[in-house]
């Protein structure tokens, strides 16, 4: 454990169904999927049955209502889990990953992050910071699974800023010399998913090494990690942990699980991974009456790369913005939107879903650019948190499944 030592990450013990025969209905999407789209978790619901499933330990948030019924089960099966040898313990160290999606070949590192070292409150600046604001409301239906849990899920995806690809490729090179721990179809059309143990100090410490020298080469102000997915579900590991943290001696906070949180750990440089805009629509008004809102920005209209384009039904214009008060278009526009008060404001993905809806409905789209991704790390450390809704990293089904399972609570 010494070669993490102020690295912000480190390895865990991590634990994954005892027989390979369960494994094909134990990984299941992230919670915050298929909001308005209860139909897919009925879907998994089916598709799981009886079988023990890592569905069976988490609330999709369509449901948060009923998480008063669903939070004792929730914990209840967690301890039966574990009591009856459904879980065993996989690998102490870490999980490299090897996820086909749509988008491609995406690799990961599934490791655990000291929550000493991250921090969503505004301003931070700690090692770990989250790329989009955090919404307080969100934490305590989420602490109310975690506060009695006696494991861990993981959804949350963390990124490195690596264009020397030198954390998690290396290690890809090696696969066939590590230990098989799944390979596995994905339901909800998720994919495949291939799991390989990453153990021993040597390779551990090829690891630490590799994450050393990203940290030294940092900018002054610059994040060694960013958030990418599951901002919240992280946010509400720090806040448990402080809970937890406040009714401990200073002595016992060292090393006390629940001090850490199980993240994968994704190179914002891999091929896969892609940063697709969200763009907004607004019903119930006019082109002119937007571009009035955005006046703010001096738009120039542009022939070419844009900042954004303005989609009515009578055509559309793209423009540069002549007067930033983001580092980012999205900012700039998110910014001006804000003070438009009652305004009927929707997030679309895609730039033909935004068209088809402006010519059904008689609304105004604002598509905006791609963010590049080495963008992401200086804006962050210059900025803090991006506007909601800035990017995302592919599509539903293309998010980190809950696969492997650590303990969150002292023995």
């Amino acid at each position: 454990m010494a070669q993490f030592e102020g690295l912000s990450a480190r390895p865990g013990v991590f634990y994954l169904p005892a027989r390979e025969d369960q494994m094909a209905k134990w990984p299941i999407v992230a919670c915050d999927q298929y909001t308005a789209q209860e139909e897919k978790w009925r879907q998994a619901d089916a598709a799981v049955g009886d079988a023990p499933s890592a569905l069976r330990l988490i609330i999709p948030e369509c449901y948060l209502a009923d998480s008063d019924r669903r939070v004792p089960l929730i914990q209840q099966t967690m301890r039966d889990y574990l009591d009856q040898g459904v879980l065993r313990e996989a690998v102490d160290g870490m999980v490299l990953i090897e996820r086909e999606t749509q988008s491609g070949k995406r690799l990961g590192l599934v490791m655990t992050v000291d929550l000493e070292d991250y921090d969503f409150a505004p301003g931070a600046q700690s090692p770990i910071r989250p790329t989009e604001g955090t919404i307080l409301s969100r934490i305590p239906p989420r602490q109310k699974v975690r506060g009695g849990a006696a494991l861990e899920l993981s959804h949350v995806l963390l990124l490195c800023d690596d264009p020397g690809r030198t954390v998690i490729e290396p290690l890809y090179e090696k696969r066939d010399q590590l230990r098989p721990l799944y390979d596995v179809d994905l339901m909800l059309a998720g994919g495949h998913a291939r799991g390989w143990a990453v153990e021993g100090g040597a390779l551990l410490g090829d690891i630490a090494a590799a994450i050393r020298r990203l940290k030294e080469g940092l900018a002054a102000g610059v994040i060694l990690f960013a958030v990418g997915d599951g901002n919240h579900s992280l946010a509400t590991a720090r806040a448990h942990w402080l809970e937890v943290k406040a009714a401990l001696p200073q002595a016992a906070w060292a090393d006390h699980p629940a001090r850490f949180a199980m993240v994968e750990l994704n190179n914002i440089y891999d091929p896969a991974l892609i940063f697709e805009p969200i763009h907004r629509v607004l019903f119930g008004v006019t082109a002119e009456e937007t571009l009035a809102a955005l006046r703010g920005a001096e738009l120039i209209p542009a022939d070419d790369q844009p900042d954004l384009t303005l989609v009515s039904p009578e055509g559309e214009t793209a423009f540069r913005i002549g007067k930033p008060l983001h580092a980012l278009p999205v900012g700039t526009v998110q910014q001006l939107l804000d003070r438009w008060t009652g305004i009927d404001l929707d997030y679309v993905h895609g730039d033909q879903a935004v068209r088809d809806i402006v010519k059904q409905r008689g609304a105004v789209g604002i598509l905006l650019p791609p963010m590049p991704k080495e963008m992401l790390f200086p804006a962050v450390a210059k900025n803090g948190p991006l506007p909601r809704k800035t990017f995302s990293m592919g599509e539903a089904n293309e998010k980190r499944y809950y696969m492997e399972a650590r303990k969150i609570v002292k023995e």
